[in-house]
C-alpha cells in the first residue's frame, strides 16, 4: 500500500485515446452493414472486409460528414486537406496486415474539451482526432487452446481522439472520458454505447518525481467511465509502487481484469516507426470545401454546455443540470419545453423526468415529439391551476408518455381531477372539524402543525379530490384564524 506522503512526490499525468463508433448504416470502404450488436459471428462481411486480392475500398461519405461534426464538438473544426493511409501489423483479426487509417494529415487538427472537477475548470487539450477502420475481434474461449476471431467489426467506422496529456488524476480521466461521451452523443455522430463498445478508450499514465516525464504504459479498450477511474488509481499505484522499490516502468500494452480490479501486462509497446506507414495508394485524399464546413457549423445541434447555459437560466443547480444533462433525451424535451412555455413549465417537467426512464417513455418521446411536449406543458399547467396533485400527475405522466393522450382526459378516466368547489369542500372541512375537536382546539390555540393533519382527513374523505391549497384556506375560515 503506497502511503499519502510518498505519492504526493509523484506528479501523475494522463493522456486519453478514444474509438468512437460512427453511427453509419455502412462500414467505412465496404458496403455491409454497420450495426453488429447482435449479428451472429462473420455475417456481416464481405469482400474487402475479408481483405481479398484486388478489393477496393471506397470511403464512405457519411462518415466524413459525422466527423466533421465530432470537429465542431471537439472546439475545432474539420481540415480542408486529409488523407488515408496504411498502418502496417499482424494480427489474425487484421486480414489486410494493415489498417487503413489517417497518420501525418487527419482530418481534425487542435481543439479542446472542459471538464469540472471539485468546482475548478480544467481544459483538456485535444492534439488530434482521424477516421479509421476499426480491426476484427479475437475471442479466447475459457478452458480452450485455441482463438476464435470475428470480423464482424472489422472495416466499422472510427473516429480515434487523441487528448494532450493534461490530466493528472483518476477523477479528471473519468470526467474527460464523461464529457467526451456527451459530446459525441449530442453531437448525434455515435449511438455512443458503452456496453456495445461504440466508445472505447486507451488510457495512457505515467508517473514521475521530476519535471520529465515518465515512463507511460496504455490500459486499451476500458469501456465504462468507473473502470476509467479504477485502472488509473490502480496503474499510479502499481508504477509507483514499482519505482519505490527500484524497479524500472516498461513502455507496454496493458489490459484491464474488471474482475480482480487489476490492469496486466499484454505486449510490449509499438513505436510509430514499427507500424511501417505510407500513403494508402488506394484512396484519394479528401478535399473539403469552405462551403461544405460552413453548411455542417450552421446546422450543428445543441450541445452539452448549451444545455448547461439552458439549464442554468432557468434556476437550475448544477448537480440536478448534470443528472438532466446526463440523458440526453431528457434533455432534449426539457430544452424545447422551456422555449415554448417558459421556466416554471420547463422545471417541473424537468423534474419529472429524472426518475428513471423505461424503454416505452424513451421510444414514445422520440416518435412523436411535438405531441408529447405539448401534452407536458399541458400537464403541467393542470397542476399550476390545482387540477392536480403532484402525486396524481406523476399518475398522468406515466400514461402520457406511453399514448400521448391528453392529460386532462386521462385524469378525468383515473378520477383524478382535484376537486376545486368551494362548497364542495367547505362541507367536508366542517365535517372533518367536528370529528377532530382536539386538533382544532390545538390550532385556535396557535399550534398551527395541526393544520397538516387535518388537512390530510380532508384528502382522505375527498378521496384525494380535495384542493389541498383551499381545504387549508377553509379550515382556517372555519376556525376563525
Amino acid at each position: 500500500m503506497i502511503s499519502e506522503d510518498t505519492r504526493k512526490q509523484y506528479t501523475v499525468t494522463i493522456g486519453i485515446e478514444c474509438h468512437v463508433q460512427f453511427k453509419t448504416k455502412t462500414k467505412l470502404f465496404s458496403g455491409a452493414d454497420n450495426d453488429a450488436r447482435e449479428a451472429a459471428p462473420n455475417t456481416l462481411v464481405n469482400h474487402i472486409d475479408f481483405g481479398l486480392p484486388g478489393a477496393l475500398p471506397v470511403l464512405n461519405e457519411e462518415a466524413v460528414y459525422l466527423a466533421c461534426r465530432a470537429a465542431f464538438a471537439l472546439g475545432s473544426e474539420p481540415q480542408k486537406f486529409s488523407k488515408f493511409d496504411r498502418k502496417h501489423y499482424f494480427y489474425p483479426d487484421l486480414p489486410m496486415g494493415y489498417q487503413i487509417t489517417q497518420f501525418d494529415e487527419p482530418i481534425i487538427l487542435g481543439g479542446h474539451v472542459d471538464i469540472e472537477v471539485d468546482g475548478q475548470i480544467i481544459t483538456i487539450g485535444i492534439t488530434r482526432a482521424h477516421i479509421e477502420a476499426d480491426a476484427g475481434k479475437s475471442t479466447h474461449p475459457a478452458g480452450t487452446d485455441y482463438s476464435l476471431v470475428d470480423l464482424n467489426r472489422a472495416g466499422t467506422p472510427l473516429l480515434e481522439i487523441v487528448s494532450e496529456p493534461d490530466m493528472h488524476s483518476a477523477t479528471e480521466a473519468k470526467a474527460y472520458a464523461k464529457e467526451l461521451y456527451l459530446r459525441m452523443k449530442y453531437a448525434d455522430v455515435s449511438q455512443a454505447n458503452l456496453y456495445y463498445g461504440n466508445m472505447r478508450f486507451d488510457v495512457n499514465v505515467s508517473v514521475s518525481k521530476t519535471d520529465q516525464l515518465g515512463t507511460r504504459t496504455e490500459t486499451k479498450n476500458l469501456n465504462s467511465f468507473r473502470s476509467i477511474e479504477k485502472a488509473v488509481e490502480y496503474e499510479v499505484n502499481r508504477q509507483i509502487a514499482v519505482l519505490e522499490e527500484g524497479g524500472t516502468i516498461v513502455q507496454e500494452t496493458r489490459g484491464w481484469d474488471d474482475a480482480k480490479q487489476q490492469t496486466f501486462s499484454q505486449r510490449t509497446k509499438e513505436d510509430a516507426h514499427d507500424y511501417r506507414y505510407m500513403p494508402d495508394p488506394d484512396l484519394p485524399p479528401v478535399v473539403l470545401t469552405q462551403q461544405y464546413i460552413d453548411d455542417i457549423e450552421a446546422n450543428m445541434p445543441a450541445l452539452p454546455d448549451d444545455y448547461r447555459q439552458i439549464l442554468a437560466d432557468m434556476g437550475l443547480d448544477a448537480k440536478t443540470a448534470s443528472d438532466i444533462i446526463a440523458v440526453p433525451d431528457t434533455a432534449m424535451i426539457v430544452k424545447r419545453v422551456y422555449e415554448a412555455a417558459g421556466a416554471l413549465h420547463a422545471k417541473r417537467v424537468a423534474f419529472w423526468l429524472l426518475r428513471p426512464q423505461t424503454d416505452d417513455d424513451v421510444a414514445t418521446a422520440q416518435s412523436d415529439a411535438a405531441n408529447i411536449d405539448k401534452q407536458l406543458i399541458k400537464l403541467s399547467e393542470m397542476v399550476e391551476a390545482n387540477k392536480l396533485s403532484s402525486t396524481a400527475a406523476k399518475e398522468v405522466l406515466a400514461e402520457v408518455q406511453k399514448t400521448g393522450a391528453d392529460p386532462e382526459k386521462i385524469a378525468a378516466e383515473k378520477n383524478l381531477l382535484q376537486v376545486s368547489d368551494e362548497g364542495a369542500i367547505a362541507e367536508i372541512v366542517k365535517q372533518v372539524l367536528a370529528e377532530n375537536e382536539k386538533a382544532a382546539a390545538d390550532i385556535k390555540n396557535g399550534e398551527m402543525k395541526a393544520i397538516g393533519f387535518l388537512v390530510g382527513q380532508v384528502m382522505k374523505l375527498s378521496q384525494g379530490k380535495a384542493n389541498p391549497s383551499l381545504a387549508t384556506e377553509l379550515i382556517k375560515k372555519q376556525l376563525g384564524i
